[in-house]
């Protein structure tokens, strides 16, 4: 945008046009922080009383000097070399400042011109931290963090790499006794955070809610084949346990019989003096003496006694009477 304005110098009609843009369409040359004073740096050595020195603030004439009188402005806010001094700046004192020197005969001597931009200074940032499963995510809280540059610091070491308002670290990587702090800073300020010493345990584990119901689930159905596996696997061996005791009791069974007639063979050799059974090769069983002994006893039954030829030579001895009632006893 173009400007343009008289001046009146004596006699003289001075004619000069200057070129204005708005503050935010340039580059800042200078910062400036709320309440704080600034100097626009002028320094021009020629400067003279008889020069006319003026300032403007985009549009507006904020200092002006001719022929060593002040007509705009504040004498005490100008230096011998041209300087002006913005005190207490505010937001609104941001924008494009330019200052002119000119020579008697309205020729220009020197000319400054800069973007002054005014910011806030930043807050004080507080850190905090969360454990996630194997890691720490720190977290620089601070007002208004739009435009802020962050900066971290692990250990009095700063980090050149994280630049974030957020800092993520492996539980792995981090130490037992590992200090952190963060760095919030604009154009005119800085300010940090107090140090913070994370306590993460290294096996704390964090699921979400459908991972938590799908091992739940999955725990279910392996219970229950395991269950049924089991059944399974009692059944079969209780069958198999029976079957054993089975066969087991035949066994026994067939070995209490084998062993009764053996003792019964034993008692009746025993009673009867039976001469043990001659042992012709191949040895007979128990069973055949018995049934060879069976055989000479049903032999023996068979046959009416026989008595010896002298019991046969031999009479019989008479037999006594008996005794009657009236018999007499002789007379001694």
């Amino acid at each position: 945008m173009m400007v343009c304005f008289i001046a009146t110098l004596g006699q003289i009609l001075l004619l000069g046009c200057i070129s204005f843009t708005a503050a935010n369409s340039k580059t800042c040359q200078i910062y400036a922080a709320v309440g704080e004073s600034v100097t626009l740096a002028f320094n021009y050595e020629g400067l003279a009383k008889s020069h006319t020195l003026r300032w403007t603030h985009n549009t507006t004439i904020i200092f002006l000097r001719q022929q060593g009188r002040v007509t705009i402005g504040k004498p005490e806010d100008i230096t011998t070399t041209g300087s002006i001094l913005l005190k207490s700046v505010k937001l609104q004192s941001e924008g494009t400042y330019r200052g002119d020197a000119l020579h008697p005969n309205g020729t220009l001597a020197k000319t400054w011109t800069a973007q002054l931009c005014v910011m806030e200074k930043v807050s004080k940032p507080r850190l905090s931290y969360i454990c996630d499963n194997n890691s720490v995510n720190l977290n620089c809280h601070v007002s208004k963090p739009q435009g802020l540059f962050f900066s971290w610091t692990l250990d009095k070491t700063t980090l050149s790499s994280e630049t974030r308002q957020t800092l993520s670290i492996s539980l792995s990587q981090l130490k037992e006794k590992s200090r952190f702090s963060c760095s919030v800073a604009n154009k005119v300020s800085a300010e940090s955070s107090e140090t913070v010493q994370p306590i993460c345990k290294a096996h704390t584990l964090c699921f979400k809610p459908n991972i938590v119901l799908g091992v739940l689930a999955g725990g279910a159905v392996l219970i229950f084949v395991l269950l049924i596996i089991i059944t399974v696997l009692g059944c079969s061996y209780r069958h198999t346990k029976t079957k054993m005791q089975l066969s087991d009791k035949g066994e026994f069974n067939l070995l209490s019989v084998n062993k009764g007639e053996a003792e019964s063979i034993k008692r009746y050799e025993n009673i009867h003096n039976v001469e043990s059974c001659p042992s012709p090769s191949p040895q007979p069983s128990p069973r055949a003496c018995y049934e060879n002994i069976s055989k000479l006893d049903v032999k023996t039954e068979t046959k009416p006694p026989q008595l010896s030829t002298a019991a046969e030579g031999q009479q019989p001895s008479p037999v006594p009477k008996p005794r009657t009632k009236n018999a007499k006893t002789p007379d001694i």
